[in-house]
Order: C-alpha cells, then structure tokens, then sequence
C-alpha cells in the first residue's frame, strides 16, 4: 500500500546463522514466553475471517504467495514461476505466462496451457514451508491426491491418494509424454500408465506435469521430473558484509530442477535452460541447492551529523525546535500512529546529535507516554485507540483501530516497523522502559518478524525467502497473485525489527532481521526504484509488484509523485540503499516531479533527489511549503537527510 550514532554490529556481522523453518506448526507447537505474552492481550477478531481451505492445526498462511489459495471465495491462480498454476476442485492447469509490456502494466498473467482436471469437489492447503506447498484434493471430505507447488520449479507433483484415471490434455500427448501448447512444450512423467493423454494412478502412484524451455533438453527435465520434490528449507548466514542465503529442496532422492529469481544469481549452478518472466530470464539448473549472495546493510538508529559544519548545525537546531514546538502524537491507527511516533523518534535522535538536551527532553517527555499507551497489554479493555489486540483466528496482533485493511492482516510490516523503530530507539538507554513496553512490542516483532514458526505466529509473516521481499496483503483475493507496494515500508520494519532484536538481546531474531532487511533492500532496487523492463513499458520504476504482473500505479493516487514517493518513504536513516545509479535517480526524479516538490510525497522524492544532486536538493527544500511536508517527514528531517548525504 501506504541516540545519537549508529547501532553496534559487532555481534550481527560475526557469521551468526539461523535455519528459517517453514515446517507446518499445530496447535501444541507454542512458545512458552509468546504464550504467556499473548494470554495477556485481550482476544478477539477485529475483521471476520473468511472460511479457510486449510488444514487443520496449520497457522493461517497471511501473506504469503499462495494466499490466494487459502482466503477468497474461490482458490485464485498462484505463481510459483517459473510457471503459474491454477488449481480449483475439478482439477489443475499449469502454463507459462507469457510476458507483455503496455505503458503501465507488465503482464505475465496465469496462461493455462496444460489441463488436468481431478475428480475432487474442494481443496485445501494441507502443508507448507518456505519453498513449497501442498494442496490436498477432497471428494466429499474424503482425500483424492495432493498436488506440491515449489518455488523456482518447472515441475508440478500430484500424487494419487485413490486409484484414479485422468485425462491430460487439452491436446494428445506424444509417445514421449510431451505436447506443445501455446507455444511452449508441456510433458508427464510417471510411474503410472500413460497411454496418449490416459493417465492411470493406483494409490499412492505419482505423475510430474512439467514444461520445457525453448533451450532445455527435453529428455533431461524428463528424467528429473521423476524425482519428486517433497519440501524445502532456507538457511539466512549474516558473514561479515554479506548475506548468504541458501535453498534446500528436499528431494524422493536425486537432483530436480531449480532456478533462482532473476538478477539474484545462484552461484556455481550452471544452466540447463531458462525461461522468460516477469522479472527477467529465470536460469535453471540441475541440483539441490540454491547459494544466494546479497550486501548485508548494516541498521541504522539515527542520521550521521558529525560531517556537519557550524552554521548546519545552526539551521538545523533551528528546525528541530520548530518542529518540537507544534509536535502532535494524535493519530488513534496503527499506520498513522505509528508514522507519528516514528517522525518524533528522527526528531529525538537530531536533537541528541546537536547536543540539544533540553529540546530533547521535551520530545522524550512526549513521545513516551504514547508509546506507553500503544503498549499498555490491557489497553484495549480500556479504550477503543491506541491499543492493541491478539486474534485468535488469524493468529497475530492487529490494532483496535486499524487502517487500510490491517485486519484482514494487510500491510503489517509497514505499520508496526514504525513502532519497532520508536521502541528501539527510546529503549536504548532506558531499561525501566524496554520491560514496561517489551510484553506488547516483544509481539509485534514476533508478528511481522518471528524466528521460527510457533503456534501463535508464523515464521517472518510477510517476507517470502524465495523472492527475498514481502507481500504485503493479508489474504490475496487477486488473480494475479500476492502484491507489495511500499517497498521502502518494508525495508524500513526490517530495521527497527533489527533495532528492537539488538536492544533485547534476541541473536536468532537479530540475525535473522538484518538478512531480511538486506535482502528486502537489494530487491527493492532491482525490482522497483532501478529494475530491468521489457520494451513496451513506458516509465522508469515499477510501483506494485504482483506475482502475475508489475504496475506503474499506486493503490491510493495516480500521481507520479507519489507512485515514486510511495518506494521512498519515509526515507530512513538506512535508505541510503536506494542510492547506485546517479543518472538512473535522476530519470526517476524527472518522471516523478517534473514541476516541482509540492505534490504528494514530493519531500520524499526531494530527499532522493540528493543522492544525485544534493546542493540543489539542499536550495529547493529550505523553501519546500510546509503544507508540502508528509505528516510522517518534518522539516528538520528533510534537512538533516539531505545536508548528510
């Protein structure tokens, strides 16, 4: 959708690992100290949970990419690409989507090519990890088969839990299990009976339906088809400057087929054909594992202002106590609340690094209480704001009162990072304060950032390992498969998620934030401010990325301003990741203020601006409207992240 100095990294950047689980969790599977956090919040469903094609004992799959599976109405396609898949009660089909370029749209749309249609009346996901999901099809309750989704795979495995027959098609398959469709070649492979487009499945027989690049042995993904992939296992490693990622797929024995998203490059894994999508071409390889290599980026608490000279430093305590005096902690949601305590925190951390204690004080002495209040456990026994509840249905925290579809779990991480940040910041150096706030913070980072899955929240809610960014709605009612606008949002949780893990000494949380917030930063880039775009696509950045198209457009404004400023905000003192291309940040800002900076978000474009061109950047915005100013930006922090770049 929508301290002075820097943390110390001497224990994150020591090579510290932790194995990101993706393994079911039932009901039993609790953590003691969660449990006891969240027995202490009031319980309720702030939204009404749909009817769940779900297991049971499975923690409700909030996005993720396959949510669209699980929530809506009707079970929507899903793309695990290179392939897309829909599945629906009477059967499967898979394709490969064929990308196209209009002015604002890229689309790699579900194209079904291959048809399988099942004798089942329902489904249901019945397991999940990190790399994979099952589906199971039901015939009146009773189990038919179960069909495994894995990302980065051209293979789909359904394995019969009945005898049954199924007719492949739409087309006649060769003697060769193979057939050509729309384009592309699409095969079977068994151990059933396969006599033209007959497929004969005893119980517990499987089949593999498969498509074959263009530059692909068609006898090599044959043969690896046959090896059947039954799960999947990511490992985060933060070694010194560098994010190590790898992904094990769990195999019936042998080597599948797997690639990695475009432009992340697994390393020595070389290609045995490729595939086009919509993020690039998508390399394959014969193996196991996938070795992902990503710049760690190091969390930042505050704005350096030690390069400042004297009459900066003098504009900017000017600022500061401007921005002090008409301060305001109102906003009673969860997004704007959370933006409000963020904007004091960055004006905190300058007044502390222009040795303005007074000025300072003032600002704690506000800030604190509100943050206090958000994180009373029994606020909301009390009140109707500023206060949160645990939802025993969709299993995680929501505010009382929520915004932009909080309550159907959207957009969680770009709310509640807002919090994280504040808390890890003002918790620094006030232990008294981190144990009064740490019952209700301690779950908010569990929220969007838990270590491991538990039975009160899942493993990192919103950020898909695979595609190493977040999703960002809740149950994904599309068609084209889960979203994320604000990318910058996202990036910005994983800090103050970072922050916070650091201040309570929580290492496999710790780790695991920086690996997010590294990887969540490199994507960003490669995929919005500064992606690779097919011809036909009329603009400089993608806004909302899906898993079935990328859009230049924003879910609340056609502005350019703000479908530009929405990847920017709130430009937090780790954003300096958006920085690379100079003259590509300068094509960006063209498209996004070609008149001016009092647009929507404009500041914001203005801060990115000085990544380029700061001297100009520095003149505009010492004239910048104050009406033009974002409620969560102030004046002094437009300044202070120019004047340091």
């Amino acid at each position: 959708m929508r301290r002075v100095g820097l943390l110390l990294l001497t224990l994150l950047l020591t090579g510290c690992t932790v194995q990101i689980e993706g393994t079911p969790v039932a009901e039993g599977g609790s953590d003691p100290e969660l449990a006891a956090a969240v027995a202490a919040l009031p319980q309720r469903s702030i939204g009404t949970a749909p009817a769940m094609r779900l297991a049971a004992g499975l923690v409700p799959p909030t996005n993720r990419w396959f949510s669209g599976l699980v929530f809506p109405p009707e079970p929507q396609p899903v793309f695990p690409l290179p392939l897309s898949v829909g599945l629906k009660p009477g059967g499967l089909t898979i394709g490969v989507p064929q990308v196209r370029a209009e002015d604002k749209t890229v689309f790699g749309s579900h194209t079904p090519a291959l048809d399988v249609p099942i004798d089942a009346t329902d489904l249901q996901v019945a397991a999940y990890d990190d790399l994979t999901v099952t589906v199971a099809y039901l015939d009146r309750g009773a189990e038919v088969g179960r069909v495994v989704l894995t990302r980065g795979s051209p293979f789909v495995h359904y394995t019969a839990t009945r005898a049954q027959s199924l007719t492949v098609g739409p087309q006649p398959l060769r003697a060769d299990g193979t057939v050509d469709i729309r384009g592309g070649t699409y095969g079977v492979a068994t151990d059933g009976s396969l006599r033209g487009s007959a497929l004969d499945l005893p119980a517990g027989g499987a089949a593999t339906f498969y498509a074959v690049p263009a530059d692909g042995d068609p006898a090599e993904f044959a043969a690896a088809a046959r090896v059947a992939v039954t799960g999947g296992s990511v490992v985060e490693q933060v070694d010194g400057d560098t994010v190590a990622t790898t992904l094990t797929y769990r195999t019936s024995g042998g080597d599948t087929i797997v690639g990695a998203m475009p432009g992340q490059g697994a390393a020595g894994c070389p290609s045995v054909g490729s595939f086009a999508t919509l993020y690039g071409r998508m390399d394959l390889c014969r193996t196991t594992t996938l070795q992902l290599r990503t710049p760690a980026l190091t969390p930042s608490g505050a704005l350096d202002l030690g390069r400042l000279d004297a009459a900066e430093r003098t504009e900017l305590e000017r600022a500061v106590t401007a921005d002090t005096a008409t301060l305001q902690l109102t906003a009673a949601d969860t997004y704007f609340g959370g933006k409000q305590l963020a904007r004091a925190t960055n004006l905190l951390t300058l007044a502390e690094g222009l040795d303005m204690a007074p000025t300072a004080q003032r600002i704690r002495d506000q800030l604190v209480p509100v943050l206090e209040q958000w994180a009373d456990p029994m606020g909301c026994t009390e009140r109707t704001t500023h206060c949160f509840v645990y939802d025993p249905t969709l299993r995680g925290m929501v505010g009382l009162e929520n915004s932009f579809g909080s309550e159907e779990f959207n957009d969680h991480q770009f709310h509640y990072g807002y919090f994280l940040y504040a808390a890890g910041i003002l918790g620094r150096d006030d232990p008294a304060l981190v144990e009064k706030i740490a019952p209700v913070i301690d779950l908010l980072a569990a929220d969007i950032g838990n270590a491991r899955a538990t039975g009160e929240f899942p493993r990192a809610r919103a950020f898909d390992p695979y595609e190493g960014h977040s999703w960002a709605s809740g149950f994904s009612p599309f068609g084209d498969g889960n979203n994320q606008e604000s990318s910058s949002e996202s990036v910005t949780a994983y800090n103050g998620l970072a922050l916070w893990a650091e201040l309570r000494g929580r290492p496999e949380q710790r780790t695991q934030a920086v690996a997010m917030l590294s990887r969540e930063a490199s994507s960003a880039v490669r995929y919005w401010t500064q992606p690779d775009l097919p011809s036909g696509f009329g603009h400089e950045i993608v806004s909302i990325n899906w898993g079935g198209k990328r859009d230049y457009a924003t879910w609340f404004s056609a502005e350019p301003s703000a479908i530009l400023g929405i990847q920017l905000i709130p430009m937090s003192p780790v954003a300096g990741y958006l920085g690379g291309d100079v003259d590509r940040i300068r094509r960006n800002v063209a498209e996004a203020a070609p008149n001016g900076y009092d647009v929507p978000l404009g500041d914001y474009v203005l801060m990115y601006k000085a990544m380029a061109d700061r001297d100009e950047a520095l003149r505009i915005a010492r004239t910048l409207p104050n009406d033009a100013i974002d409620d969560g930006n102030s004046r002094a922090y437009l300044l202070a992240w120019i004047l340091t770049r």
